[in-house]
């Protein structure tokens, strides 16, 4: 068993013949992801990439009996996308997009709450199975199979923890680039949560940075219900009080919002925290040796 996505996944692309969707389902569709069709209002009926496009969410999965979406929508109308997916049973959602205004992510938010859907970001670059399916934007040729579950807000340090992961002789289970936006689907502790009770997760990264509690709700999470190692590292140690770093979530407001202090509450709760993304790979490397030599791991 992965984690949120396998080879027996079938993916529906919303925003299916626009430019962005068109370029990343023809990477997942290369990968060997399945992609059973596409959603582009008033263009059903129609073929594109080979194969069919529907008007609606819920023509699609009628069809093609999709159970997982990705969103390439426009900003504007990206979050009635993820709740006509959700409405049409959609058990995974995952939202590329980036700029959604708040206000509407907190009506998309407060619809899901009603539903078994799971949204994966919005503003990730997605989700990706090594080997098996990728949901997202990422470079496939990155992820190595093997039993390492990456967490991430970043999407480039997802990028960048996946190959050092590789080059330690480890590798990857599934990799979620949970998003960077004030409002997500799926926060921190609930990913890292996934991979705990994951059989073939044997070790977890878990990169966060500045600004809000997910991290530090995630430590508390692994401090009392942990039972892998876990890696982890915050961006935006040298970002300046109150100025929003790259993501709209990315900005520190109070004190417990910095990197440091969220450093420390994660090694207070047992997580072996590396001040550099470059130690990574081989950081995880040497923890996972040593739960396997039985010795205790150092923070």
């Amino acid at each position: 068993m992965s984690v949120l996505v396998n080879k027996q996944s079938k993916i529906i692309v919303q925003g299916f013949t626009g430019t962005e969707g068109t370029f990343h389902a023809t990477q997942m569709i290369e990968y060997g992801t399945q992609v059973v069709g596409g959603v582009t209002p008033g263009k059903g009926g129609k073929q594109h990439l080979d194969r069919p496009v529907f008007n609606t969410v819920a023509d699609a999965v009628k069809q093609t009996g999709a159970d997982v979406s990705i969103i390439f929508v426009p900003p504007a109308f990206a979050s009635d996308a993820i709740i006509e997916a959700a409405e049409s049973g959609i058990g995974l959602i995952v939202c590329i997009t980036e700029g959604i205004p708040v206000q509407d992510m907190i009506k998309a938010k407060h619809y899901l709450a009603g539903t078994s859907s799971r949204l994966i970001g919005p503003n990730c670059p997605g989700v990706i199975t090594a080997d098996e399916c990728k949901v997202g934007i990422m470079p496939g040729f990155i992820f190595k199979k093997g039993r390492i579950g990456i967490v991430s807000k970043s999407g480039t340090l997802t990028y960048e923890a996946a190959d050092q992961v590789a080059k330690a002789g480890l590798g990857i289970s599934t990799a979620i680039g949970i998003g960077g936006d004030p409002i997500i689907g799926t926060p921190t502790r609930e990913a890292v949560e996934l991979f705990m009770n994951d059989n073939e997760t044997d070790g977890i990264v878990m990169i966060g940075e500045i600004g809000g509690s997910m991290e530090a709700d995630a430590a508390r999470w692994i401090r009392e219900n942990g039972t892998k190692p876990v890696v982890g590292f915050i961006a935006g140690q040298t970002a300046p009080p109150g100025r929003r770093m790259g993501h709209a979530g990315a900005i520190v407001g109070g004190a417990d919002d910095t990197a440091a202090a969220k450093m420390k509450i994660m090694r207070e709760c047992g997580i072996t925290v590396v001040d550099s993304p470059a130690d990574i790979g081989k950081t995880m490397a040497e923890v996972i040796a040593m739960k396997a030599a039985g010795k205790p791991v150092k923070i």
